[in-house]
């Protein structure tokens, strides 16, 4: 199946296609989760317009407004990463996979995963110095970096934590799908990653 065949997101009928079955159960959780990070992106709209109307109306702006809908766009962002690899729809140089076998393919795959994972890993070690630095002070105790503004919300803090257990998951996707692709026969990798079963 060549890259121009794989399943679209979409189903004819507008519903999304369902988790591929590589992703297992982990997948399938991120996709029932997703729906939360899908409506802060709603929240963030709404409260532009509340900072809008607020504004230029009653000429009287919010000093939360704005960073409160950058910080919800931003959780949003991370999280479609996740996302992204739970649907196995994450970016791929399809030049060599387009033209592969089967088993070159599924050895692609899996070579791919393992790549990604160790990757994700590294960047979650990262990540976590990053957090030692914005969630604690020297001597040990909480303190979540803010924002440094009037309404100074710890915003910064509470992103880079949320983005450390992201890549923690991150990297326990790939795993899972290294795992699942390997258990998986040749002729069955594209079509196990194009549409999930209901049985795991």
């Amino acid at each position: 199946m060549a890259h121009s065949e794989i399943p679209p997101a979409l189903e004819p009928d507008g519903a999304l296609t369902p988790v591929p079955e590589v992703s297992g159960i982990f997948g399938r959780i991120v996709d029932k989760i997703s729906t939360v990070f899908a409506l802060g992106f709603l929240l963030a709209m709404g409260i532009l317009i509340f900072e809008i109307f607020m504004r230029h109306v009653f000429n009287s702006p919010t000093l939360w407004a704005h960073e409160t809908t950058t910080f919800l766009s931003a959780i949003g962002f991370v999280f479609a990463g996740l996302y992204c690899a739970s649907r196995d729809k994450h970016i791929r140089v399809v030049i060599i996979y387009d033209i592969a076998g089967p088993k070159l393919r599924r050895a692609l795959d899996i070579g791919i995963s393992i790549v990604c994972a160790i990757s994700s890993g590294f960047f979650a070690w990262a990540g976590w110095l990053m957090v030692q630095r914005a969630a604690f002070k020297p001597d040990g105790s909480i303190h979540l970096e803010t924002t440094g503004s009037a309404f100074n919300a710890p915003y910064p803090g509470l992103l880079k934590i949320f983005m450390l257990l992201v890549l923690i998951a991150l990297t326990i996707q790939f795993v899972v799908l290294a795992i699942n692709y390997v258990r998986a026969k040749p002729d069955d990798v594209r079509a196990n990653s194009g549409a999930a079963k209901d049985n795991d």
